[in-house]
């Protein structure tokens, strides 16, 4: 009985050692049937734990729909959620795929106008005719917003706070023409998900249950919505590392979750193959996704990623069907992205 306790305390204590109990339609594999080298994934666990700041939660390795890496740490436990901030943009393109195919939108060329009418939405701008839903997917509306300048009136800040926000962002005016400049901008992601909701009429919130998180077994989560029954596309929400990494799983599998087709395969491969900005030296952007390379056993790989303040990202490797899920929460520090992406390198560097 003593040995039993002591057995439970230490699990307690150190959660990545630990067994777990499985996970409907996700069994487990190997390090080595997975390929990483044992000894270095020893090394990063090392790493992780030996870290300055405590602030890590999180790694969840899936590789051909199956666990590899299941790692908590710093209290953290595998139902515990977490504020994956900003990657939930990402996630919101992937509804939109599933809005496209139950007939609520016709087409990425559809522009924003079209969705809000004007006796019901008044203060909706004439502008909102030259924005096409590809330039709300590409960080490129042309709008009068940006992330880094609060003074803009499409800042989150003028908005998010508002217990209805649709008729304000729907009145916020153009400084550029539409698809030429690259600015990150919570409008964007904001507005697709207004769209989802006008169409389908149910909050994002609602939606993403009803079409995603029931089929993928995601039953613990908090997605904010406002009084309005308007839910925030642009992040606030909270998922498990491992919720967060069955995301993943969808677009590593082209849609699908087990044998069901929940996104469509071409929409999919839409997100995957667009890079329609060259951001920073070899980082892309398109469809509220990043693209770069990386290194596999000394070959080059593309990959995507959904990147959210404090190092929350999902990172996936669709040759590879290979998915990273890291959360932390250090929010509004620099090391938090720096970290997350020396985990990854070190993950990379480990496949043989």
């Amino acid at each position: 009985m003593r040995f039993y306790i002591f057995i439970s305390l230490l699990c307690a204590s150190f959660v990545s050692y630990c067994q777990r109990p499985p996970i409907k339609h996700l069994p487990s594999m190997s390090l080595e049937e997975a390929r990483f080298n044992r000894d270095s994934i020893n090394a990063l666990d090392d790493f992780i734990s030996n870290y300055p700041q405590n602030d890590f939660r999180g790694m969840v390795v899936i590789k051909d729909h199956k666990i590899v890496i299941e790692y908590f740490y710093n209290s953290t436990e595998r139902a515990d959620i977490n504020d994956i901030r900003s990657a939930g943009k990402s996630f919101t393109a992937l509804l939109l795929g599933i809005a496209i195919d139950d007939g609520l939108v016709e087409n990425l060329e559809q522009d924003v106008y079209s969705f809000f009418p004007k006796e019901k939405y008044p203060t909706i701008h004439e502008d909102y005719k030259k924005v096409k839903l590809k330039h709300l997917l590409d960080m490129a509306s042309g709008l009068n917003a940006d992330s880094d300048d609060w003074k803009t009136p499409g800042n989150a800040g003028q908005w998010m706070g508002k217990d209805e926000w649709v008729h304000y962002l729907l009145s916020i005016p153009l400084v550029e023409q539409p698809g030429k400049t690259w600015v990150y901008a919570d409008i964007n992601a904001a507005l697709i998900g207004a769209i989802i909701e006008e169409t389908s009429g149910m909050s994002l919130n609602a939606y993403a249950k009803k079409k995603v998180f029931d089929h993928l077994g995601i039953h613990k989560y908090y997605w904010h919505t406002n009084l309005a029954d308007q839910t925030v596309a642009a992040g606030t929400l909270y998922l498990s590392t491992l919720d967060f990494a069955k995301l993943g799983v969808l677009v590593a599998n082209n849609g699908k979750w087990a044998n069901q087709q929940i996104i469509p395969e071409t929409y999919i491969q839409t997100v995957i193959k667009s890079k329609k900005f060259n951001i920073y030296n070899d980082w892309f952007y398109g469809m509220l996704w990043y693209k770069t390379q990386g290194v596999i056993d000394g070959k080059p790989v593309d990959y995507l990623w959904a990147s959210g303040n404090g190092g929350n990202h999902l990172v996936v490797v669709p040759d590879e069907k290979l998915v990273i899920a890291l959360t932390s929460t250090a929010y509004g520090y620099r090391y938090g992205h720096v970290r997350s992406r020396a985990i990854l390198k070190k993950l990379f560097n480990a496949i043989e």
